[in-house]
């Protein structure tokens, strides 16, 4: 869909500005359809609440979130839809609710899938309900009913911590999605230097190509989300399908960024979070690490991790993070990036975060101290033992 931003007028700039009403954000105006001022200023703070890029307009994804949001949790019987699952503000909200209660949803995406129903089932059976894994007036009385069930830490974390330690420290075997950002007709932040012109997708993808070899050396099975030819690129929910589908072990996004002020530079790293402080621990672990490592391999400004409810982040199923590596529009970060020996510090500051973050936190090494050549001969020697036995 085209971007609805301010100055355009509609039917869905009416009901743009109902949504926004009905939340609070907005001062309810009969008749009203003008993108306006007011709406504009109500979008953004909609984008800031659900950790969304704001940027004033409604586009596909601030759409889907609005869309989402109309919904409020007892207002309809919730149940597993096939193949088009139920998504919105109340599965987030019935979600958060069961993990609260020590119920296994697995991430608070909002959308109502089979590990969302196993749950409701199995708290209707403790409940003496019909356990049907569908969330109508019965559940919702009983979830009414009762606080708590697990006290004394976050269930979700000790369960995706524990999940971590049990999988070992080593890299072999694992599978790890690498997705450039952009590509085909979307060329991401373009700048021109002297003669030259770099693009976001052609440097990200080159990104990802060096970190493909770097993790393949370290015994990792390693598919990028794209190639490098101009082929039309996937959306973000189609992203974190391939990585769900082929179950991979971390999904790593790699983007660069770009600023009016040419002084803004810097890395930043983005996990799954929301508002309320609903976050993806592994997720936050792994932001957290791979930040580090790239500071301080490379020197670039800490622009620090941020939780963030975008679709690439909120859809995958295990631990992912979005990496914006400098800003193009930075004549600093710019002459950094264009370096290929710059690019192969960052890309074995990411393979250092991802080892990093399977050893035991006790057992856990400085940032910065890990040779990433120790990791691929480590590999191979594994390898070579495995074949002579």
């Amino acid at each position: 869909m085209r971007p609805i931003r301010p100055g355009d007028r509609g039917p869905a700039v009416r009901e743009i500005r109902s949504i926004l009403a009905r939340l609070d954000l907005l001062a309810p105006a009969v008749g009203a359809d003008e993108f306006n001022a007011d709406t504009e200023r109500a979008v953004r703070a909609f984008q800031q609440s659900r950790g969304l890029s704001v940027d004033g307009r409604v586009g596909p994804e601030t759409w889907r979130a609005l869309d989402a949001a109309r919904w409020r949790l007892g207002a309809r019987t919730l149940y597993h839809a096939v193949p088009e699952p139920l998504a919105g503000e109340d599965v987030r909200t019935l979600q958060e609710r069961l993990l609260e209660m020590g119920y296994d949803v697995g991430r608070a995406d909002a959308v109502y899938g089979v590990r969302t129903a196993r749950a409701v089932a199995q708290f209707q059976r403790e409940m003496g309900l019909v356990p049907d894994g569908s969330c109508g007036p019965h559940t919702m009385n009983a979830l009414r009913r009762l606080g708590r069930k697990v006290v004394g830490g976050r269930p979700q974390w000790l369960r995706e911590s524990d999940a971590i330690r049990q999988a070992g420290p080593t890299l072999v075997g694992r599978t790890v999605v690498i997705d450039p950002g952009h590509g085909g007709a979307d060329p991401g932040v373009v700048v021109p230097d002297g003669p030259l012109c770099w693009s976001e997708a052609d440097l990200v993808h080159d990104l990802a190509s060096r970190l493909e070899g770097r993790l393949a050396a370290a015994g990792v099975r390693v598919q990028l989300t794209r190639g490098p030819a101009p082929a039309a690129p996937l959306p973000d929910v189609a992203r974190a399908e391939l990585a769900n589908t082929l179950g991979a072990d971390v999904f790593i996004s790699l983007h660069v960024d770009c600023h009016v002020n040419p002084e803004a530079e810097g890395v930043a790293t983005y996990h799954y979070g929301t508002d309320n402080g609903v976050t993806s621990a592994t997720g936050e672990r792994l932001a957290g690490l791979v930040q580090r490592e790239i500071v301080a391999r490379t020197g670039l400004r800490d622009c620090r991790t941020h939780a963030k409810s975008w679709e690439l982040l909120r859809l995958t199923r295990m631990p992912a993070v979005r990496v914006e590596v400098g800003y193009l529009t930075s004549p600093t970060d710019l002459a950094r990036l264009v370096d290929p020996r710059f690019r192969d510090r960052v890309v074995d500051a990411i393979v250092a975060a991802v080892q990093r973050m399977y050893f035991p936190v006790e057992r856990d090494v400085p940032t910065g101290s890990i040779n990433v050549s120790e990791l691929r001969a480590a590999a191979a020697a594994r390898v070579a033992t495995t074949v002579r036995a």
